[in-house]
């Protein structure tokens, strides 16, 4: 879950809404390389993982927030990334690829792209997490080979995954109703009002592009476990049209 403090209520994004964001980004897309297709299904895929972790969402101790994605407890994100790299490799080879190696960068910043990204409990269980990425990062030659992409493909490929994951982020994790800006591999949002910002580079057809993402707002209140789940699922999401402008 991507958890937003919005004054008196919490912001709460499923992972996998978060990802079918990307994805929409993605079929937006008018930069398309040949092998795009594959970059598409990643960007809506590249979350799958956490449905596993979601169907039980938690909080975190004290019981007076919802626990943020970056603050899972790493023994379980490593286990159901794996899961999710190799279902989404028997949909598509190539797709799988990006995800394994979206799934590695998390705990290698991006693989520099982003020195802020770290997951609270990574250092704690830093012998596992090299593991898994020294796992993941041993077979991306292979993988490429098999579907017949080179490096510099494959590179590029995987930036513009990461730029739709971020894309998506800054909307889930932002107060874009208060208007902040942002840089993002490169491209520029400027908020120009209730869920519509200005994007420079410009990368979709026509003057705008709208999208949608699906959200939940709590109120704040100190929950149990089992407290928290029930008001949650019980929560209907709310439908938020986001328009992205020339």
């Amino acid at each position: 879950m991507i958890v937003r403090d919005a004054g008196d209520a919490w912001q709460i994004v499923l992972q996998t809404d978060h990802a079918e964001l990307s994805g929409q980004l993605a079929r937006a897309w008018t930069q398309q390389g040949e092998r795009f297709a594959s970059v598409e299904i990643a960007a809506r895929r590249h979350d799958d993982g956490w449905a596993v972790w979601e169907r039980m969402p938690g909080l975190e101790p004290g019981g007076e927030r919802p626990r943020n994605f970056l603050d899972v407890q790493v023994l379980s994100h490593l286990a159901f990334y794996r899961a999710a790299i190799a279902a989404v490799t028997d949909h598509d080879p190539y797709a799988g690829l990006l995800v394994s190696m979206h799934g590695a960068g998390i705990y290698r910043h991006r693989y520099g792209r982003d020195p802020g990204l770290e997951l609270t409990f990574a250092g704690e269980m830093k012998e596992q997490v090299d593991a898994f990425v020294a796992e993941q990062e041993a077979d991306y030659g292979r993988r490429a080979a098999e579907v017949g992409v080179d490096e510099e493909r494959r590179w590029a490929d995987y930036e513009l995954l990461q730029a739709f994951d971020r894309l998506s982020l800054y909307f889930c994790m932002r107060d874009v109703e208060g208007g902040e800006a942002a840089e993002l591999d490169g491209l520029r949002l400027e908020p120009l009002g209730a869920w519509r910002v200005r994007l420079e580079p410009y990368p979709f057809t026509g003057s705008s592009a709208r999208f949608e993402l699906l959200r939940r707002v709590l109120p704040k209140r100190a929950w149990s476990e089992d407290e928290f789940r029930e008001e949650f699922f019980a929560s209907a999401p709310v439908r938020t049209e986001i328009t992205i402008e020339r």
